[in-house]
This record gives structure tokens, C-alpha cells and sequence, in this order.
């Protein structure tokens, strides 16, 4: 592997594939404050073309957090199929990205591809690539994916209602998810963020979501997304849950600090698989985002899009129903503006599309960030034309409980309008029997949640 060149009349050199793949990486002010980003536009663009020789089998060799010392490297290399591998492990990154491009480069081709790298080779791909070179291959990718129903077909936008209550109050709840549904969202799943980690409270939430399904004979799955033992216990109790929800870094290290690990996610999926109450076969949903193990010092100098990535090569491990990147809820001390967050945005949805993973995004931003709801309403356009397979609504956009911005209601319904979008297939259908949808349109009917008090 070259690791030295020369460029503007100055010599630069990289220790590793660790440096060069942090170096490599487009602008982040996570990458910044851990102080292993590029000096500047010259020294990236160096890294890049060094990065672009690479061949795929160096960067197998050459991984930044060895399997003997990482488990999460483990799960990616017992995950990789060596048929698939060997017939590319002679081509460099640049002769990969040139062959994702072409025309002819079929979406299940890609997901072949995809079957034979490392999580390190994909993100060494997506750093030679520009964000329509991000938006054109991940358009060519379908993965759908099966719980009560199925998402992810081609030409749909599916999204989770995200009906938070700031005292997790079920009546409260109740409002928000009537309102979601008014509007046609909520096919992906309907998932709560709770305010208190306690079993009972899940179980009330559980109970209640399961209830307005039932009722209302909707079709969709629920999720309340505490950490996964008071879900489990929950589960145990008798509480009726479709997913198991868990959110993952890319290091052992940082997964420690979410309080997992791979033997208590294996456990979980034991649970779901013999427990829950959707008949599956896809029983898990994923949550990642770029930073989170800089959070929780546990990056090992590696750069927050490769360790983003490495989420996605545990996330596969378990063949999940959804997965997203919350991609700019942690602030700006790791995506510092608008132009940060779109591209990490259209990078994590590339990355975990090409590791097969049926992939979401909630379109989101802090109040501290560079950024305005203008911004989120063009990634949303972004990842729309990109071919996500769902995104997160809240009301009004607001978050009252998290205290974030996402995507509202109403935005995700005038993406679909604007690009001819539709929702899941059965989630449509039923859509049209309430008559709040009519040939993949919104009727006069839509936006009101009285139509749901019972």
C-alpha cells in the first residue's frame, strides 16, 4: 500500500490506512475536535488519490481496529462471503467506484458487491465520491424487508410517526400519533422515544400502540425505543412488541458504552425471534450516527464515517427491519452546518444501503448547528431521490421531548407529493379504505386526527 506522495510541491506521507482514511474523509468538525481530520483542502485531496490506489484486499489487510482485539471487526469479517470477495479483491477503490457508476450496474449487483466487503472498503468508497455520485448508486438499490409488513419497493417513501410525549403520557401520545396517521405516515413502523427507561413504562406504551393498531387494523409495527434490557424485560412481562430497538457504535468499546454488547444482542434476537409479535422475519431496528463513539472516547483515532460504517457491518449481523442514521441530532462538535449534515446524511444512507441494509435517515438538526429547516427540507429531497426506504416525522417538526428539529408530518407527505412517492404498498391500501388516500395522493380528508378518537 503507497502511503507518500507528492502534491503542489509538497511531500505527504500517512503512518497507516487509519491515517489515510481520516484524511481522505470530506470535512467534519468531529473529525476536527478529535484531531485527526486533514490540515487542509490539499492535504484531503492528497489522501484521496493515495486512497484511490488502494486495493480492496490491502484494505482488508490493513484494517484500523483488528478482529483480534475488536468484535465488531470480528462480525464484519465472519460476515463477508469469499466467493464474492475473491473475485474482487485485485480491483483499488477507484476501479470500484468506476464500476458502481456505470449504467449498466445493476442494483443487485451492487448488493452482491456488497456482500464481499468489508465495512472498511466502503467507506473508503464513499470518500472518493460526490454527492450525486452517493444519490445515483444508492437509487439503483432495493432492499425490502418484512415485519408485519414490508417496506423498501421501489418508488415508495416509507417513515415512522415518532409521537414523543415529554412525560411519556399515553393520552398525550395518543394526539401526536392520530395526527401522523391523518397525514399518511407511520407505515415504517409507529416508534416512541420514551422519557423514562422503566419496564412498566413500556409496557403501557406497548399496550397502547398495539391498541390503536388493532383497532384501527392498521398496517404497521410498533416500537418504543428504550434501552434493549428494559425492552427485553418488558417483552418477557408479556408486553406486545413487533422490534426490539437498540442503538450501535462501531467499536466494542463504544458499544460498551450504550451498555451492549454482541452476546447480549445475540440474546435479544433469541427473545424477539421467539416473542414478538409480528410473525418477522426482520424483528430489529437499528439507530447509528456519526460521532458517537468520539462521545464516548472510544474511537481509537479512527475518522467518525469509518467508524459509521462499521455500525452498519454489526447492523447486517442481524438482518433488521429498519435502520437509521440520526444524522444530525448530536450537534455541531461533529457536524458543524448545514453542508456536513446533508452530505453525512447522503454518505450514511450510500454506505448502509451497500451493506444491504433496508436504510432510513431522520432529517434532523440541533438548535446550537448551522442549520434551518430549509436545509433539512432539501436533504430530505436528497434522500428522497436516493431511494431511503423511510424517514422520521414529528409534529410541526419539533421534537418537544427530545428537543431536536426532524422532518414534520406534513413535510414527509408534500416529499412524496413533490417526487410521486408512495407509501408501503399495504399501508397505502389502507389508506385508501379510510379515505384519506386516492391513486397515491392525499384526499381532502387528510390531516385530520378526529377521525381517530375512540
Amino acid at each position: 500500500m503507497k502511503l507518500h506522495t507528492a502534491l503542489r510541491g509538497r511531500d505527504y506521507r500517512f503512518r497507516d490506512l487509519k491515517e489515510l482514511l481520516a484524511k481522505a474523509n470530506e470535512e467534519k468538525s468531529g473529525d476536527s475536535l478529535a484531531g485527526i481530520s486533514a490540515e487542509d483542502m490539499t492535504e484531503r485531496i492528497a489522501a484521496k488519490s493515495l486512497l484511490a490506489d488502494c486495493l480492496l484486499s490491502e484494505i482488508r489487510s490493513g484494517s484500523p481496529l483488528p478482529p483480534e482485539i475488536d468484535e465488531v471487526s470480528r462480525v464484519i469479517e465472519e460476515g463477508i462471503d469469499e466467493v464474492v470477495f475473491s473475485s474482487i479483491r485485485g480491483w483499488s477503490v477507484a476501479e470500484l467506484r468506476e464500476h458502481i457508476l456505470r449504467t449498466e450496474t445493476t442494483g443487485s449487483e451492487l448488493l452482491r458487491l456488497g456482500r464481499g466487503m468489508t465495512s472498511e472498503m466502503i467507506a473508503a468508497l464513499c470518500k472518493l465520491m460526490s454527492n450525486l455520485d452517493l444519490i445515483q448508486a444508492a437509487s439503483k438499490m432495493e432492499v425490502i424487508t418484512t415485519c408485519r409488513t414490508s417496506i423498501g419497493y421501489r418508488g415508495t417513501l416509507a417513515s415512522r410517526a415518532q409521537p414523543n410525549h415529554p412525560a411519556d403520557h399515553v393520552i398525550g401520545m395518543k394526539a401526536s400519533l392520530f395526527e401522523a396517521l391523518a397525514y399518511g405516515i407511520g407505515d415504517a413502523v409507529i416508534g416512541i422515544n420514551p422519557v423514562s427507561d422503566t419496564t412498566e413504562s413500556m409496557k403501557a406504551l406497548l399496550h397502547a400502540t398495539q391498541d390503536v393498531i388493532t383497532h384501527w387494523s392498521i398496517p404497521t409495527q410498533n416500537c418504543v425505543l428504550a434501552h434493549v434490557t428494559t425492552q427485553m424485560r418488558a417483552v418477557r412481562e408479556g408486553a406486545p412488541a413487533d422490534l426490539l430497538f437498540q442503538s450501535l457504535a462501531g467499536t466494542e468499546e463504544g458499544n460498551k458504552g450504550f451498555g451492549i454488547d454482541l452476546a447480549l444482542l445475540l440474546e435479544a434476537d433469541a427473545l424477539i425471534q421467539e416473542k414478538g409479535t409480528a410473525p418477522g422475519p426482520n424483528r430489529w431496528y437499528f439507530e447509528t450516527g456519526q460521532g458517537s463513539e468520539l462521545s464516548s472516547n472510544a474511537h481509537f483515532g479512527i475518522d467518525q464515517l469509518t467508524l459509521e460504517a462499521r455500525c452498519y457491518g454489526l447492523a447486517r449481523r442481524f438482518n433488521p427491519f429498519i435502520v437509521n442514521t440520526v444524522v444530525g441530532f448530536i450537534g455541531p462538535e461533529y457536524l458543524y452546518d448545514s453542508k456536513q449534515v446533508i452530505r453525512a446524511g447522503l454518505e450514511d444512507h450510500f454506505m448502509g444501503k451497500l451493506h444491504g441494509l433496508p436504510m432510513g435517515v431522520d432529517i434532523c438538526y440541533t438548535n446550537h448547528m448551522k442549520a434551518d429547516q430549509n436545509d433539512m427540507e432539501n436533504l430530505g429531497i436528497l434522500l428522497a431521490a436516493a431511494g431511503v426506504n423511510f424517514v422520521i416525522g414529528v409534529p410541526m417538526a419539533d421534537d418537544c421531548m427530545l428537543n431536536y428539529q426532524s422532518a414534520s408530518y406534513h413535510d414527509i407527505a408534500s416529499i412524496r407529493e413533490t417526487l410521486g412517492k408512495r407509501p408501503a404498498p399495504e399501508f397505502e391500501a389502507w389508506l385508501g379504505e379510510i379515505g384519506i388516500m386516492q391513486d397515491g395522493r392525499l384526499t381532502k380528508a387528510a390531516g385530520d386526527a378526529r377521525r381517530f378518537l375512540y
